[in-house]
């Protein structure tokens, strides 16, 4: 099977650091945006889309900054979302990490963009 690439996005967000990082980890706050469903148990995360399960574990998160997800089910790949702040101006951007077979790059990214749509209409960003 071929090997995943990994990518790097960022998007520009209209929000505080603190209530964007609220969105990246908490399971309501996640379900609003990034999945149509989250559920949390012992220090699993449930994402629900459809009717397709994928279990993460949070492996990192620093408090109004990052937080990095390992796929239980897709092992060893990862997600992570980073809150960056310009220190001149306190414009706030999240990065994202990510990986994809090559082949499925360009949806993948795509899939991004329109998570991160719906984030930004639902923090009114």
């Amino acid at each position: 099977m071929a090997e995943k690439i990994k990518f790097h996005l960022e998007y520009e967000i209209k929000s505080s650091t603190k209530i964007l990082f609220s969105f990246l980890h908490e399971p309501n706050a996640l379900a609003q945006w990034f999945a149509d469903d989250v559920a949390y148990k012992d220090g699993i995360y449930e994402f629900s889309w459809d009717d397709e399960q994928h279990t993460a574990k949070l492996i990192s998160l620093k408090e109004n900054k990052l937080v990095k997800y390992k796929w239980l089910d897709d092992e060893p790949y990862h997600f992570e979302m980073e809150i960056v702040q310009d220190e001149l101006t306190n414009d706030v951007a999240l990065a994202i990490t990510d990986f994809a077979r090559e082949e499925n790059l360009a949806d993948r990214k795509l899939i991004w963009d329109n998570q991160i749509e719906y984030l930004q209409g639902v923090i009114g960003a």
